[in-house]
């Protein structure tokens, strides 16, 4: 079900204005009687009921609090900067497929650069788009996107509990798939380089951090492929697409 994030607490009547509330009415042409999820800022979820719409405004009754869809594991993704704007579809896809968050990461063969301003204005765009595919595919989060990272400050965003993944193509790798089953339960902070790979420097650097490299099968993934597929693969391993 289509999920509406509501900035205050779940409560018996609630309202919603502006554009979320246009959205409602025009674009997904719903009335009086519709049902449509919700979910607050801490992330309790319930379905709601439209009581009242108007073209500025939609009143919701709550008629049950539902379960959290959100998966067992965290899953951030680091994403380097890919060219044009490949960074819309990586967004939109990492958050229908469960991810808590995207990190566009700056890298040395990175060929896009941003400066703050442009930074500023790519976060804001992508984090309307993670709200869009948040609410298009039911979840009970709207995810983070950002900030801007470099490679140093990656390894600033590592927590006991979580497996920092690199996915490359170059030798010595193991597969994906062993990688899962070795590492059960762990939350994962996943990498993916830019279209020009990551340098050697950078891959010695995280594995000194405790990095496993990973990889994924005989074909070599486009950098916009990678992470969505490494990202399926670990919320099929827990569960979480596809069932138990």
């Amino acid at each position: 079900m289509r999920r509406l994030f509501i900035d205050g607490p779940l409560v018996d009547t609630m309202t919603v204005s502006g554009e979320p509330a246009r959205h409602i009415g025009l674009s997904l042409r719903m009335a009086v009687g519709d049902s449509i999820g919700v979910a607050d800022s801490s992330g309790q979820c319930g379905r709601a009921e439209i009581s009242s719409i108007t073209a500025s405004m939609v009143t919701l009754r709550l008629t049950e609090l539902t379960e959290s869809p959100e998966p067992p594991v965290s899953v951030w993704l680091a994403q380097a900067l890919p060219k044009a704007d490949k960074m819309d579809l990586i967004v939109q896809k990492a958050v229908e497929l469960g991810v808590q968050g995207v990190l566009p990461l700056q890298t040395a063969h990175c060929i896009v650069r941003y400066e703050p301003a442009k930074q500023a204005e790519k976060l804001r765009r992508w984090q309307k788009i993670s709200l869009e595919a948040a609410g298009q595919s039911g979840r009970g989060i709207v995810p983070v996107i950002g900030p801007f990272l470099t490679w140093q400050q990656l390894f600033g965003r590592v927590t006991p509990q979580t497996q920092l993944l690199i996915l490359y193509e170059g030798g010595g790798t193991q597969g994906l798939r062993r990688i899962l089953t070795q590492h059960p339960g762990k939350d994962w902070l996943v990498v993916v380089g830019p279209e020009g790979g990551l340098s050697a420097d950078e891959v010695r650097r995280a594995e000194q951090f405790g990095a496993v490299l990973a990889g994924l099968g005989p074909r070599v993934l486009r950098a916009e492929t990678a992470g969505l597929a490494a990202l399926s693969a670990i919320m099929y391993q827990c569960g979480d697409l596809g069932g138990n």
